[in-house]
C-alpha cells in the first residue's frame, strides 16, 4: 500500500506506539503492509530518530510488527494456533500420527467416580486438593534444585509452559527450546507473544553447545524435555544432566522450565538439568498421557518466588483447576489397581516402539534418537512433505517434520505407536521402506 503520513500520528514513543496500533485495530494497515523506515517516520513527524526506533522495538517485541532488517518493518500477520496434535476426523487412513494414548490404557473414570467421595470447593478455599498436594510432596522432594518450592496445578503441560511465559517472561523474549519441539509448546509461545529459539537435539537430549550458543544470544529462558521428548523420544542421560546444568550456572537468571510430561508411564529415570543457582525454575509432570488428555492436569514444581505470582492467576475466582478432576485424579494416583494398569501400558508402548524400530532396522531404516514415549522419530535421507504424501497414497497417515520444525533443518516424519499391530508394523515398515527407495531411484 502506499504510505499516508496522516495514518501515524504523535509526537512521543506511546503515542506512536498507540496510533500504530490503532490503525491495525480499524483495520487501516493490513498483515504485510510495510511502515515508512526509522528515518522517514522521524522527520514526516518532526521527532528524534531514537523516538521513532523505540516505538518500532516496543510494537515489534509485542508482535505487531515484524523487522525485516534494510527491507524495513512491516505489519505482522496474526497469531494462529498453527496444527494440533489429535485425530484427523473422517480420514480413512490408518492413523498413525495422532500422539494419544491407546484408550484401553487408560483408567475406567466411571468406576473410579464411583469409588471418589466428591466435596463441592467454595472461593477462598485452597486451590490444591490436599490429598493432590500430599501426592506431590511426594513426587517432587527429591527432584528439585532446592527445597523452598511450592506446589500448583494446571490444566496440563502446555497450559503450565504458557503461565509460566505470561508471569515470567514479556512479550518478544527469546525461549531456548528443543528443535524439534512439541507443536503445543511452539503454538503456546507464539501466542504469548514469545520468539522460540531451536536449539538441536540428539538421543540424550537437548545439546549443551546449542543450548549455550542460544543463551549468549539473549535467550531469557529454556524449556527442556526431562524424557520422552515430543517428537523425538529422546531423554536426558546423567551425563547430559549435568552438562546442562554446568551451562545453566553461569545464566543463574535465565528461568529453567523442565517438562516431564511422561512421568508417570516413563522408562527412563529422572535426571535434573537444573542447578541449585538457578533462581527461577520449575518441573512440571502431566498425568495426560497416563490417565487420558481430557482430565487436563498437571502438577507443578517451582520456586517460591514464581509460585507466588502462578498462584494469583490460579486463585479462587478466577481459574482454578476444578476439585472435581483433582479429586478423581487423586485417587488414581493413589489406587494400587491403577498402578499395575500403568505398568501394563509402559510395557505395552515400550514394545511397540522396539518392534517397530527393529522392523526399520531390518529395512536398513533407523530411528536412532527415540528413547521412550509414544512416538518414534524416524530421520529421513529425502524430502518429508514427498514422503508424507506418498504414504497416505498407501493407506497411512503419519506426521511431517514441518509441525515441529523450529530452525526448519529436520527432515523427517514422527509416528504414533500406541495402538499399532503386528501386522501394521511389518506392512508400515515394508512401505515406508519402498518409498524412500523410489525416491532415491529417481534422484528426487
Amino acid at each position: 500500500m502506499s504510505y499516508d503520513k496522516m495514518k501515524i500520528q504523535g509526537s512521543t514513543t506511546e503515542e506512536i506506539v498507540a496510533s500504530i496500533r490503532s490503525s491495525i485495530g480499524t483495520g487501516v494497515f493490513r498483515p504485510g503492509d510495510r511502515l515508512p523506515v526509522v528515518r522517514q517516520l522521524a522527520i514526516e513527524l518532526g521527532v528524534n530518530r531514537n523516538t521513532a526506533a523505540a516505538a518500532y522495538r516496543r510494537l515489534t517485541e509485542a508482535g505487531l510488527v515484524v523487522s525485516e532488517g534494510r527491507r524495513g518493518t512491516r505489519i505482522a500477520a496474526p497469531p494462529s494456533a498453527g496444527e494440533q496434535e489429535g485425530l484427523s476426523a473422517h480420514t480413512t487412513l490408518i492413523d498413525w500420527a495422532d500422539g494419544n494414548p491407546d484408550p484401553a490404557c487408560l483408567p475406567d473414570m466411571n468406576q473410579i467416580a464411583r469409588q471418589c467421595e466428591f466435596v463441592h470447593a467454595l472461593y477462598g478455599e485452597d486451590t490444591l486438593d490436599a490429598e493432590l498436594r500430599r501426592y506431590a510432596t511426594a513426587w517432587f522432594c527429591n527432584d528439585c534444585p532446592s527445597e523452598d518450592f511450592g506446589y500448583l496445578v494446571t490444566h496440563g503441560c502446555v497450559d503450565a509452559i504458557e503461565r509460566l511465559a505470561r508471569a515470567q517472561l514479556l512479550p518478544g523474549d527469546q525461549v531456548a527450546v528443543e528443535d524439534p519441539c512439541y507443536l503445543g509448546t511452539i503454538n503456546a509461545l507464539r501466542l504469548s507473544g514469545m520468539h522460540p529459539r531451536g536449539v538441536s537435539i540428539d538421543g540424550a537430549g537437548i545439546r549443551p553447545d546449542a543450548l549455550r550458543s542460544a543463551l549468549e544470544n539473549g535467550a531469557r529462558a529454556v524449556l527442556i524435555t526431562a524424557r520422552a521428548q515430543n517428537p523425538t523420544g529422546a531423554s536426558l542421560t546423567s551425563d547430559r544432566a549435568r552438562e546442562i546444568a554446568q551451562v545453566l550456572a553461569d545464566y543463574p537468571d535465565v528461568l529453567a522450565i523442565v517438562d516431564d510430561h511422561f512421568a508417570l508411564l516413563a522408562a527412563t529415570p529422572y535426571r535434573s538439568p537444573i542447578p541449585e543457582s538457578t533462581t527461577r525454575w520449575a518441573v512440571i509432570r502431566s498425568l495426560a498421557k497416563a490417565l487420558g488428555p481430557d482430565i487436563r492436569l498437571a502438577l507443578l514444581a517451582c520456586d517460591a518466588a514464581t509460585a507466588g505470582r502462578l498462584q494469583a492467576r490460579l486463585a479462587p475466582g478466577m481459574t482454578w483447576v476444578s476439585h472435581f478432576l483433582q479429586t478423581l485424579a487423586s485417587h488414581c494416583l493413589n489406587s494400587s489397581e491403577i498402578e499395575q494398569t500403568l505398568e501394563r501400558a509402559k510395557a505395552q508402548y515400550a514394545h511397540g516402539r522396539n518392534e517397530l524400530m527393529a522392523a526399520l532396522s531390518r529395512h536398513a531404516i533407523e530411528a536412532p534418537v527415540t528413547i521412550d514415549g509414544l512416538n518414534v522419530w524416524i530421520p529421513l535421507p529425502c524430502d518429508a512433505e514427498y514422503v508424507v504424501n506418498a504414504m497416505a497414497k498407501r493407506g497411512w497417515l503419519v506426521r511431517s517434520s514441518t509441525a515441529y520444525d523450529v530452525q526448519k533443518h529436520n527432515q523427517a516424519i514422527r509416528v504414533t505407536i500406541s495402538r499399532v499391530q503386528q501386522s501394521e508394523i511389518m506392512s508400515f515398515s515394508t512401505d515406508l521402506s519402498s518409498v524412500i527407495r523410489t525416491r532415491d531411484r529417481n534422484g528426487l
